[in-house]
Order: structure tokens, then C-alpha cells, then sequence
């Protein structure tokens, strides 16, 4: 569980988030602040959903069915497999990215990119992101072991290359003095809080994807302290540390070239040394790599075959994952600090309510206990059929979650002719916990009808609502 974390963490994505807090007036320590507050944070709906996963030895898709129900569980499954699909295709944008730059370097520059203004990408970077795509699918038609494989081998190279990375940094910025030495832009604590709180939401917002499927891979846990002691060095530790690299970077190439680039593929390109870049864009591809095929195909491509178990196997879901990837042009969420924050707290506003139901419906509704054999039930009488198979308590409790986020979302992707108002735009500046918290409470609060005078485990409340 630590070396999934390592891998997952140790990725250009991280760099990017933890650089773009600078490019947003944050001080390095500001920063890293920032991000431990928000992993630290996260660890707790990554151990709680992780529990069921090993206790039962289930997937997310599985474990949904407790409170969604048999069929319900496909929207919360799906959901969390569309977030991904686009997490794919960025970290494809990403790896494609790399090796367009490594070709630039091999050849001196001599490769035009000329951007095709209605596709917002060069046809040649084009080519590069369809070879990328084209690897990690081969990777993914394998199955599940040679992904496990990878994660195990790689976590140990992806340090050591993000050292380095930061052992360039600082010998280009003439030590750490200079480039940690810049102050915070936010010079009152009003203004730093307006940043800091979407911007710890975003941290959340980051791993909401994998707070859901956890189950996933906690269920090959060997035991509840194998998954908790795991995830806690694995991810709180692992991101601070990790994001420090990525805002000494991101200070120190203001010291370089004048401006703060977020983007390590850019920066690395600039180096103008062949042999440096070739190296450390090869590191990024593996991070890139390692973290796209275990975050953001595990997850959906399970959904698939939730979706319809005896047509679509692990790989051709995954396959799925790949194509819906690929055709919302990914490229075009990574063209600002704005647009990729923007991006993780739209979709945290709907996560946070959904993993608010799962948590809650096993911690609080079911005391921690689930009839297996009625997880895998398809009769009517099944005590997770629910209401034709879908439990409109979760469904309820998840529209109310998402419901008090709709005008701060509307405003800040300018679906809306005006602002939100300082309230909803607070609300939706700190959407995941809003929602977590509201779905929470209407949840048990439906459910609790159903449960009253029954005990709480296996099929006590098999028709809420």
C-alpha cells in the first residue's frame, strides 16, 4: 500500500499542483502547508472506504451496492469512472508532452508545432500523445498483474529522479537561498485564506478519484493495519515531501527564466542540455505512466465490468477508459493554474456527496457489517434490491450534497450571466466537504425509517425512502 502511494504521489501532476499554489502568490511553506493539511485530511475517507475493501476483500463497485443498491451502484461507479476517464487523458496529455520534447531536443528543435486552433494541439504533439495512449493500452490489455508489477518496481526510480530534479533546481537557482527566498503575494490572511481553501479542497479533490475505489486495492491488503500504516506514510508524508520539490522547482525557475513555470515538462525543456532532458523526460514518462494506469484505470475499467459483467472484461474496460480519454481533449483542462485547479473542484462536488453516502451507510447505518452473499444478489428479495434495484435514499442524499455547490460551479465555469455571491462562491470554494457533509447527514437521516427496531448489518434496510 505505501509503494502504491510512492508511485501514485511521485507524478508530473503533483509537481503541477504544487507549483500552480505558487503561481497563485503562495510562499514555498505556505505551500507545503497547503498540501499536508490536505492529505492529511484525505487520509480519513482513504482509510474509512478502505476498510470495507479489506475486511471483505471487495471492489468499490461491490461495496457501493450496499447503499446505492444492486443497480444504483452503477451511477456512483460511473461517476467516478467519467472523473477518471478525464484524469487519463492528462496524464496522457502529459506523457504525449514528453516525448514530443524529447524529440524536439533529439533533433535540435526542428519539429514544427503549429497548433490547430479549433483542436488546441499541433498535429506532431498530436502524434505524441497517440503513442503514449497506444503504450499504456498495450500495459492495460495485460490485466491487472503487470500493472502491479509496474507500481511495485518503479516507486524507488521515481525518488530518485525527483531528487535529482530538484538537485538541478537548486544548482541552477544558485542554492536554495535564492529560490525559496521569494515572499507569499497574499499579504493579509483574508487574502491567503480565499486561496487556501479551494486550494485545500483541490488537494482533496486530487485524490477524490481514488478516496471512492480505494476498495480496489485495499482488498489485496494483508490486514487493517497493512492498509491504514500503508496509506498514512504513503500519502500525507510522501505529498508534502514530494510537493516540496515541485514548489522549489517552480520558485526556482522564477529565478531562472523571470516567470514561475508549473509545467516540469516545459521547464526541462528549456535546460537546452540534450542528454539532461532526455533523461529526466524519460523519468517523467515512467512517473506519468505508473500513476495514469493505476489512479485512472483501475477504477473505471472495474465500473465496466460492474456494468455489465459477462460482456466486458477487465481490459476491455479498460480499453473504454482509454478512448473516453482521449476524445474530451484533455490537453485544453492544462492550459492554465486556473482551468487545473478549476478542474478538481468541479468535480469534488459531486465525489464529496457520493463518498459521503458509502461511508456513511457502512459506518454509521450498518455498523460495519455487510451480507456478501447479498452483495452478489440479483432476486428482488435480496436485502440490496432496494426499490428495482436502486436506493432512492442515496440518490436523494447525493442531488442534496451536489445542490448547494450548483451556483458557485455555474459562475466559475461561466455557465452562469452572473456572479454566485460571496456565499455560494465560499460553498463551492470548499465544495467536497460541503457535499460529504450534507449527503451525510440526509443520508442517515432517510435511512434511519428503515433501520429503526433492526439490526443494522447485512439487508436491515432493504426499502428506505
Amino acid at each position: 500500500m505505501a509503494a502504491l502511494w510512492v508511485s501514485l504521489v511521485v507524478s508530473t501532476t503533483t509537481l503541477m499542483l504544487a507549483g500552480s499554489l505558487v503561481d497563485l502568490g503562495m510562499s514555498w511553506s505556505q505551500g507545503v502547508f497547503t498540501v499536508f493539511v490536505g492529505n492529511l485530511v484525505t487520509l480519513v475517507p482513504l482509510v474509512l472506504n478502505a476498510y470495507p475493501g479489506t475486511k471483505y476483500g471487495i471492489p468499490f463497485p461491490v461495496l457501493a451496492r450496499a447503499s446505492f443498491g444492486i443497480k444504483g451502484a452503477n451511477l456512483p461507479a460511473l461517476s467516478r469512472g467519467l472523473v477518471a476517464c478525464g484524469w487519463f487523458g492528462i496524464n496522457t496529455t502529459i506523457g504525449g508532452s514528453s516525448i514530443f520534447q524529447m524529440l524536439q531536443a533529439a533533433t535540435g528543435g526542428a519539429i514544427s508545432a503549429t497548433v490547430i486552433p479549433w483542436l488546441g494541439i499541433s498535429p506532431p504533439e498530436l502524434a505524441c500523445f497517440g503513442l503514449f495512449w497506444a503504450i499504456q493500452v498495450a500495459i492495460i490489455v495485460q490485466g491487472i498483474n503487470s500493472i502491479k508489477a509496474i507500481e511495485k518496481y518503479s516507486a524507488p526510480v521515481l525518488v530518485a529522479l525527483a531528487l535529482a530534479l530538484l538537485a538541478w533546481a537548486v544548482a541552477s537557482a544558485g542554492g536554495f537561498g535564492p529560490m525559496l527566498s521569494a515572499p507569499s503575494r497574499l499579504a493579509t490572511a483574508g487574502e491567503f485564506t480565499r486561496v487556501f481553501v479551494p486550494a485545500v479542497t483541490a488537494q482533496v479533490g486530487y485524490w477524490a478519484t481514488l478516496a471512492l475505489n480505494i476498495p480496489d486495492f485495499a482488498r489485496y491488503a494483508t490486514s487493517q493495519r497493512a492498509q491504514l500504516l500503508g496509506q498514512a506514510w504513503g500519502l500525507p508524508v510522501t505529498m508534502a515531501l514530494f510537493s516540496f520539490v515541485g514548489l522549489a522547482v517552480t520558485s526556482a525557475s522564477a529565478v531562472i527564466y523571470g516567470a514561475p513555470i508549473i509545467d516540469p515538462v516545459q521547464l526541462l525543456s528549456r535546460t537546452r542540455q540534450p542528454a539532461a532532458i532526455l533523461v529526466s523526460l524519460l523519468g517523467l514518462i515512467l512517473a506519468t505512466l505508473t500513476t495514469n494506469i493505476a489512479a485512472n484505470v483501475v477504477g473505471p475499467a472495474n465500473a465496466c465490468v460492474n456494468l455489465a459483467p459477462r460482456a466486458i472484461s477487465f481490459a476491455t474496460g479498460g480499453v473504454i477508459t482509454a478512448v473516453l480519454g482521449a476524445v474530451i481533449m484533455p490537453w485544453r483542462l492544462l492550459s492554465s493554474s486556473s482551468a487545473f485547479v478549476g478542474w478538481l473542484v468541479a468535480y469534488s462536488s459531486l465525489l464529496g456527496p457520493v463518498i459521503g453516502v458509502i461511508i456513511a451507510d457502512f459506518w454509521i447505518v450498518r455498523g460495519r457489517t455487510l451480507d456478501v452473499d447479498g452483495l452478489y444478489s440479483t432476486s428482488p428479495q435480496g436485502p440490496y434490491f432496494y426499490s428495482r434495484g436502486y436506493n432512492r435514499a442515496a440518490v436523494a442524499a447525493v442531488l442534496a450534497g451536489v445542490a448547494p455547490c450548483l451556483p458557485g460551479m455555474a459562475a466559475a465555469l461561466g455557465l452562469s450571466s452572473s456572479p454566485a455571491g460571496p456565499f455560494f462562491a465560499a460553498v463551492y470554494d470548499a465544495a467536497w466537504f460541503v457535499g460529504a457533509a450534507v449527503a451525510t447527514g440526509v443520508y442517515v437521516l432517510l435511512m434511519r425509517p428503515a433501520t429503526s427496531g433492526e439490526a443494522a448489518g447485512g439487508g436491515a434496510a432493504a426499502s428506505p425512502a
